[in-house]
């Protein structure tokens, strides 16, 4: 089994800045404080990365950018759109502030969340090995993205100790068919999506939410998706395993 822990502080002291790369729909929960106080402790500069920008709305990201950038410097992209990627190049030479060298950056984050997606859309080509296979990047690479930067590209970091089914099934990790508990699961994505933009979730399943729990919303998705049982009975599991793909392959946006 990888030493994440080791090889995260590996990385950390081999850099000259890091980015953290975080899921922009679920920000506060695909940060890893752990390794944030590791960079501290080393006193390494670093810029956290709002990925996957394209599926939330512009005021939730100035929102969560606002709040984020009291800790570091913060840029919001999409390695799926190429957005940000200029932005993010010119703030990494400007935090760094590093003359007359390359800049050696690290990336970490957890499984999923972008990581070698972010370094090709930066560097423009295809130079870092992607998949949305969880784990897929094996060992660490050296990605020379122009420009003076260069990037350490490494695989995803676990928080240590925790194996948070939840998270798994948000970033997926899992998809929903190997999940313990998929309604929990559709029950968060549920929830954070009518706290940050009801109005997308109605569009998408074509339903009026009256009641914002998220229990009564997935029954209301299931009847409308008319996923019944015996005596007209919401189907809670192929509900929430529709919901769950629906999220894993990008199609709800916050």
């Amino acid at each position: 089994m990888v030493n994440y822990r080791k090889m995260a502080n590996d990385v950390i002291k081999k850099s000259d800045i890091l980015l953290e790369v975080i899921d922009a729909r679920f920000p506060d929960e695909t940060r890893n404080s752990e390794v944030e106080r590791d960079i501290a402790h080393l006193k390494k500069p670093f810029i956290i990365v709002l990925n996957k920008c394209d599926l939330v709305s512009k005021e939730t990201l100035e929102k969560t950018k606002s709040r984020l950038s009291k800790i570091a410097p913060t840029v919001f992209v999409s390695s799926k759109d190429r957005f940000g990627t200029t932005i993010l190049r010119h703030k990494i030479l400007e935090t760094a502030n590093i003359k007359g060298r390359d800049v050696l950056v690290g990336s970490i984050g957890y499984p999923n969340t972008g990581k070698s997606s972010v370094i090709n859309a930066v560097s423009g080509r295809h130079k870092a090995s992607t998949s949305p296979i969880s784990g897929h990047t094996k060992g660490v690479q050296i990605v020379n993205a122009g420009s003076r930067i260069k990037f350490i590209d490494t695989p995803g970091v676990i928080p240590f100790g925790e194996n948070d089914e939840y998270i798994q099934g948000i970033l997926a990790v899992k998809d929903a068919t190997h999940l313990k508990d998929p309604i929990g699961v559709a029950l968060t994505i549920i929830e954070k999506i009518c706290t940050e933009n009801k109005t997308a979730l109605e569009s998408f399943y074509h339903v009026t939410i009256e009641q914002q729990d998220s229990y009564n919303v997935l029954e209301l998705i299931g009847r409308q998706s008319n996923f019944l049982k015996k005596k007209a009975e919401v189907d809670e599991t192929r509900t929430a395993i529709k919901i769950i793909n629906d999220w894993q392959k990008g199609l709800l946006m916050i």
